[in-house]
């Protein structure tokens, strides 16, 4: 079953289950006459708008993710969290509503009846939808074409326990080897399709949805290469940790049915992180492009009074998921800098104007990629998003390169706080460190810290 129907079905399972729940709190609350109401409330309008505030909290939790292989008392836990800070809000809301108006605290304190209806009717439809979902994937019915990496005895072992969890959805279409076996063998009837180098032509080939990694200890340096190999592909990641890492506690594994698996980045932020973290682009860019028009006309002005050009200069850059994008910026250099082609920018760049030196110091020129943030192109916070002649170019150089595509651009990020202006390939490699580093911690905290030490770098025009 793909992703978007999944959703589709969890959607409708909820849409039944808190209307069921408002139908019987009402019943409860108005009906019943247990309480002394001076007008019967409307029915039908609360129940829209209770419904959709329920649907959009769930969105912005991530509850409406494509359910595979998770664990129900994980979603039901975080079912439980969420109706208790929706119920809650919904008290405040309702008291302050009432507020000079005649109605009896009892109608509030029916507030926590509705919370324990709701949580038990979409509880019961969920587990519902759960359990269908499991008796499929033990029939076979969605589950994910599957491979197992890594060396024979703990490959052959990782897939005899897949045999034994057949609800995890994981079929196993092929192995590949870390000791370059040629592929045209099989292993326990399934077949051996090559090595790590193997991997970009076997994912789209096979329709591979995940990847399951078996390593021994010995063999843990290729770890990196796997990963890299699979960069670009839309496939979950999962490594079988050795015993000695459980016991010492340097893996944190999510275990299912006792299964234990380490999922590498299956999700780099919370959805409802996400969505704030959209927010905030959008009301930040629109603020800023606004309040800051005069300047802005002043700055253009300056640019075309000092060397002949447009203001605006346009470059193709690369951006989340490999999509082309031109990023905006006030120009900085003469309109002839890169007739020789591509090349790095250094300090003391020649090729730089007297204004774009001042530009670039106080970090100006990059406020009209703001629009870029308001076309969704690039984010406030994240990796600075190079051209496709240089993304080529450091795919080849540096293995993990390609993961920050995994997440929209910024126009400030971790390692332009942290780092100097690119002038060569080791600055960038450096750079790529903090950029991976953000990308597996990221988060709202994280990103307020970066924007902060951001404005303190263009107040002190530490900028390059």
């Amino acid at each position: 079953m793909s992703g978007r129907r999944q959703i589709l079905i969890a959607l409708l399972t909820d849409s039944v289950t808190i209307c069921l729940a408002w139908a019987a709190y009402f019943s409860l609350r108005v009906w019943s006459g247990w309480v002394d109401l001076p007008l019967e409330p409307e029915f039908w309008v609360p129940m829209v708008f209770v419904y959709l505030f329920w649907l959009l909290l769930f969105f912005i939790v991530g509850l409406y993710r494509p359910w595979y292989a998770a664990s129900r008392f994980d979603e039901l836990a975080l079912l439980f969290k969420t109706t208790a800070m929706g119920c809650l809000f919904l008290f405040f809301v309702i008291f302050v509503d009432d507020q000079g108006t005649p109605v009896g605290t009892s109608s509030r304190v029916l507030i926590a009846a509705y919370w324990g209806i709701l949580f038990f009717c979409v509880a019961a439809g969920r587990l519902a939808l759960r359990s269908i979902q499991r008796q499929m994937l033990i029939a076979g019915i969605g589950a994910h074409n599957t491979l197992i990496v890594g060396s024979a005895a703990r490959s052959r072992e990782l897939y005899e326990r897949v045999l034994q969890y057949p609800a995890l959805g994981y079929r196993v279409t092929g192995l590949v080897r870390v000791d370059r076996r040629k592929s045209g063998q099989t292993e326990k009837g399934v077949p051996v399709m090559g090595g790590i180098e193997d991997l970009p032509a076997i994912i789209p080939r096979e329709d591979i949805r995940e990847v399951l990694i078996a390593l021994d200890s010995a063999d843990h340096d290729r770890l990196l290469d796997i990963i890299a190999k699979c960069n670009g592909y839309n496939v979950g990641l999962k490594i079988a940790p050795d015993l000695y890492d459980i016991i010492s506690g340097q893996a944190r594994t999510n275990q299912i049915y006792g299964f234990p698996l380490i999922a590498i980045s299956a999700q780099l932020m919370p959805p409802w992180e996400e969505a704030v973290k959209r927010m905030i682009d959008v009301a930040v860019a629109a603020t800023l492009l606004f309040v800051g028009l005069p300047l802005w006309v002043l700055i253009a002005v300056a640019i075309k009074l000092e060397t002949p050009g447009p203001v605006l200069y346009r470059q193709e850059r690369v951006g989340k998921e490999s999509e082309r994008f031109n990023i905006i910026k006030f120009r900085s250099m003469r309109q002839d800098a890169e007739k020789a082609g591509p090349q790095w920018a250094h300090k003391s760049d020649p090729r730089v104007t007297r204004v774009g030196k001042l530009l670039r110091r106080l970090h100006l020129d990059e406020v009209p990629q703001m629009i870029n943030v308001l076309n969704g192109h690039m984010s406030l916070v994240g990796p600075r998003p190079e051209r496709p002649v240089f993304v080529e170019q450091l795919s080849r150089e540096i293995p993990m390169y390609p993961r920050r595509l995994k997440v929209r651009p910024g126009i400030t990020g971790w390692a332009q706080v942290k780092h100097k202006y690119d002038e060569t390939i080791d600055d960038v490699k450096r750079k790529v460190q903090y950029d991976l580093f953000y990308i597996e911690n990221m988060s709202l905290r994280m990103d307020f810290k970066i924007l902060l030490s951001t404005v303190s770098h263009m107040l002190l025009g530490k900028g390059h």
